[in-house]
């Protein structure tokens, strides 16, 4: 029996149109699954960061004393850790060469002082110039001048307590000659107190101010620590450490001793570019110099990037600050198979 050109053209069409429908299910993609993943949320716990720095007890004060003028030295009264009265006298020069010379200065300032008279006189007469009158003064102030050095020599060939105090350092001893502003003695001034002298690591002397209070255990001192407030933070760091020398105000207290070792205990604010916050280790990857990555999982479920940077490694934890706020949850498991905008399924989050 014949077929119709209808009918066979109706079944090519069924035919096409099954094609496309199998066609169709094949190239249809099944959504992912939510990838498991073990979260943090952040908390607010380290707001503050307590550091320890061992430094020095030292006097505020330790003045090195010297002779104005070269010479030998005639005597020295004391010993390294002698206590010392106010104006008591330290050390003395051999003033033999220094009264020669106020004898020398003295002598020819009279015998210019009686040339000058002489000149002016005649030059009052009319007899000498305004020129030979001007030279005379000028020699007489030059005289005049070398009599106040001499005596200046001669008064501060004595060294004498500026303060009471003790003896830290003595560099001399009598009969040994000394040049002009060798250091002979150095003096610690009991009347200026104590002070305390830690070295900070820049990044951590930048959170100072002075005013800041700080316990200092002193364990030669005593078993209580102190209360200190910074005084003085360096304006320069030293050349050869990278680090600020911050000084405390210590009580004088009678069991401190300059050169006692302690450590200052200080808490530093939180961090200029935010809260420091911690999150575990593992939160961690892309890590560069003082910055990292962490994926930080939203109300829909899926991750985003961040970038933190980085405070503080510790064994497990790190401190971090921006990019992230307290309640923030932290994925730390399963990173590797993440990428921005993977959607995630909580099976674990801790605190």
């Amino acid at each position: 029996m014949p077929v119709s050109s209808k009918f066979l053209t109706g079944l090519l069409v069924l035919i096409s149109l099954a094609g496309c429908s199998d066609s169709a299910s094949e190239t249809k993609v099944a959504p992912k699954a939510a990838l498991p993943v073990e979260i943090f949320i952040v908390g607010n716990q380290n707001a503050e960061r307590e550091i320890n720095a061992v430094g020095t007890v030292r006097y505020r004060r330790e003045t090195p004393l010297g002779f104005t003028t070269a010479g030998k030295v005639a005597i020295v009264r004391f010993e390294e850790g002698d206590v010392v009265k106010r104006g008591a006298l330290l050390a003395a020069l051999d003033t033999t060469n220094v009264g020669a010379d106020m004898s020398v200065a003295t002598a020819e300032r009279d015998r210019v002082r009686a040339e000058f008279d002489r000149v002016r006189v005649l030059y009052a007469d009319g007899w000498i110039t305004k020129a030979r009158f001007e030279a005379a003064e000028a020699m007489l102030k030059s005289a005049e001048a070398r009599v106040r050095q001499a005596d200046f020599a001669s008064s501060t060939a004595q060294l004498y307590a500026p303060s009471g105090g003790v003896v830290l350092m003595r560099n001399v001893q009598a009969g040994q000659v000394i040049a002009a502003g060798t250091p002979a003695l150095m003096l610690g001034e009991a009347d200026e107190g104590f002070v305390f002298r830690v070295p900070i690591v820049d990044r951590d002397a930048s959170k100072l101010r002075v005013g800041m209070a700080a316990d200092i255990s002193i364990e030669s001192a005593g078993e209580t620590p102190l209360t200190a407030t910074i005084s003085e933070i360096d304006g320069r760091a030293n050349a050869g450490t990278g680090a600020f020398s911050v000084q405390f105000r210590l009580p004088n207290l009678p069991t401190l001793r300059s050169g006692q070792i302690g450590t200052a205990t200080l808490k530093l604010p939180a961090s200029d570019s935010g809260a420091i916050l911690q999150i575990p280790a593992s939160a961690l990857f892309g890590v560069r110099t003082g910055e990292g990555l962490v994926y930080v999982v939203d109300a829909k479920n899926r991750v985003e990037t961040r970038n933190v940077l980085i405070q503080r490694v510790m064994d497990d934890f790190v401190n971090v600050s921006g990019g992230i706020s307290p309640g923030d949850k932290i994925v730390t498991s399963g990173l590797e198979k993440l990428r921005t905008g993977s959607a995630v399924r909580i099976v674990k989050g801790l605190r």
